[in-house]
């Protein structure tokens, strides 16, 4: 079974950074598609950023230039490391995980999720 444990949010000030982890386990092969989504409260959730089997990676505008996702598949680890955040980053994160080659964008294609991290910017 599929299982996705995100860590690393946290509070930090206008400008700062975090890392994201997102511990993986239960996949039984190498092809999937991983994604960081993000939900602010009373908002929908929305994908910040995802990386397919190829190594492809997409990025919402909002974080481009400012956020990196990467994966350690010895490690079984997602990553997302996060600089010049703003204030209107604040939002619970999410890891995501569905089979397949390529990335769906939406997050009801998604069938695995993880529980959220917190991220708390204050501008």
């Amino acid at each position: 079974q599929v299982q996705l444990v995100e860590s690393g949010g946290g509070s930090v000030q206008s400008g700062g950074s975090l890392r994201l982890t997102c511990t993986t386990s239960g996949f039984t092969d190498s092809s999937y598609c991983m994604a960081w989504f993000r939900q602010a409260p009373g908002k929908e959730r929305l994908g910040v950023a995802y990386i397919d089997y190829y190594g492809s990676l997409r990025y919402t505008n909002s974080v481009k230039g400012r956020f990196t996702i990467s994966l350690d598949n010895a490690k079984n680890t997602l990553y997302l490391q996060m600089a010049s955040l703003k204030y209107e980053d604040t939002a619970m994160y999410y890891c995501a995980a569905e089979p397949g080659r390529a990335c769906p964008y939406a997050p009801s294609l998604f069938n695995y999720w993880g529980q959220g991290t917190q991220v708390t910017v204050s501008s």
